[in-house]
């Protein structure tokens, strides 16, 4: 719905402090502001999401079914996984501060924290982002669904799932029971064999 927005009305805001709207809280380290119309009535067609992670963390795999999304990492160090819904193939951008990556509206993605104090911004051409959560994925997908479109032991699926609480968005939660190094280390998503790595382009001159 796209409303105009009278900017002479004394209702009209145009400043907002992030810190007054939390889309989710992990911990100290670990959460994710948000700001769309709904806080900031005079925006159009732009939100953020602005995310503190600490080190191995990860913002869940998930997809924005209402906007491209443009990450921008300030300080820190994190790896943006994108799945190219054409070639099939995991794509993994590492970023450093002032250095950005773009995910098209509607892609599969995640990104890892790999390091403490980590803080990048999500910037969104749509008034409020939209999500679809891979935790809300595996959780409410009905699990005989799972299992015989699979070819899965349904109660081994439903085993598996068990202790997902969505929405997750930061993970692993906080009452997971394995080490942050256990997880890291036995998960070959998160070993990023090199030649998977796209390094970002030298600057064009730009003048």
């Amino acid at each position: 719905m796209n409303l105009e927005m009278d900017y002479s009305s004394p209702n009209a805001r145009f400043t907002f402090d992030l810190k007054q709207s939390p889309l989710f809280k992990k911990d100290h380290q670990n959460f994710i502001n948000v700001v769309g119309r709904k806080q900031l009535n005079t925006l159009k067609n732009i939100s953020l999401l602005d995310t503190y992670l600490g080190k191995n963390n990860i913002v869940e795999p998930h997809y924005h079914q209402n906007a491209d999304e443009v990450v921008y990492c300030i300080s820190g160090s994190i790896t943006v996984s994108i799945l190219h819904p054409f070639s099939k193939q995991l794509m993994n951008f590492t970023l450093t501060p002032g250095q950005i990556v773009n995910i098209p509206r509607g892609w599969w993605h995640y990104i890892v924290s790999l390091s403490d104090h980590t803080h990048f911004l999500a910037i969104f051409d749509a008034p409020n982002p939209e999500v679809i959560l891979g935790s809300d994925i595996l959780k409410f997908t009905p699990a005989n669904i799972i299992a015989r479109t699979y070819c899965l032991n349904e109660n081994q699926w439903k085993q598996v799932v068990a202790p997902i609480k969505p929405p997750v968005f930061i993970g692993p939660a906080k009452d997971c029971h394995q080490s942050m190094e256990k997880i890291m280390s036995h998960s070959t998503a998160h070993q990023y064999a090199q030649p998977q790595y796209f390094p970002l382009p030298p600057y064009p001159p730009y003048w």
